[in-house]
């Protein structure tokens, strides 16, 4: 695997060898001992996967507070998206910034999101199947989130405003910094 550090300290995109012929391929997603010499060393509680039918569903700003932070190793089986995470550790420097990676059944590329950051993806292609391990449980007290076009980030999504699909939660989720506002 190839392991590749991004602008923000934590973060990091790994890019598996993919071996493959007239059958199809095979590649490792995971594996603990490699993972955590490179990377973190973190252990994965819970997987979890989402379909997403319509291009344009985005989701996000989602992060868990306190003991319930969880990193995350985020990849896409089928389709694709842009993965973004947001740096909301507050004594960091790069404290607010976010990065943003293409993540697709064709590129196979994964994204570690270390504990501290939101998360959320747009979706660019119907019928997009997103997997991320936790390293914490889903704890619906510490749940938290971030407006997905809030200014004091300036996330340049890759959809056109108008053909961002939402939930209602995620519609109304507060801005990063309100008292800015």
């Amino acid at each position: 695997m190839n392991y590749i550090k991004t602008d923000i300290e934590g973060p990091v995109i790994i890019e598996p060898q993919v071996w493959g012929d007239a059958r199809g391929y095979f590649f490792e997603a995971f594996r603990a001992d490699e993972f955590r010499r490179e990377v973190a060393d973190i252990e994965f509680v819970q997987d979890n996967e989402s379909l997403s039918a319509k291009r344009g569903v985005l989701r996000g700003l989602h992060f868990q507070k306190g003991d319930a932070a969880q990193a995350k190793l985020v990849r896409v089986v089928k389709g694709r998206v842009q993965d973004v995470a947001v740096d909301i550790r507050e004594n960091s420097p790069t404290f607010g910034k976010y990065i943003s990676v293409e993540l697709s059944g064709a590129n196979h590329r994964m994204l570690y999101i270390p504990r501290g950051f939101a998360h959320g993806y747009a979706v660019l292609e119907n019928d997009t199947i997103f997997q991320y391990k936790c390293s914490s449980y889903y704890a619906p007290a510490s749940e938290g989130s971030y407006r997905w076009n809030d200014p004091a980030f300036g996330i340049g999504w890759m959809l056109p405003e108008g053909e961002i699909i939402l939930s209602e939660k995620d519609a109304t989720a507060p801005f990063f910094l309100p008292e800015k506002r």
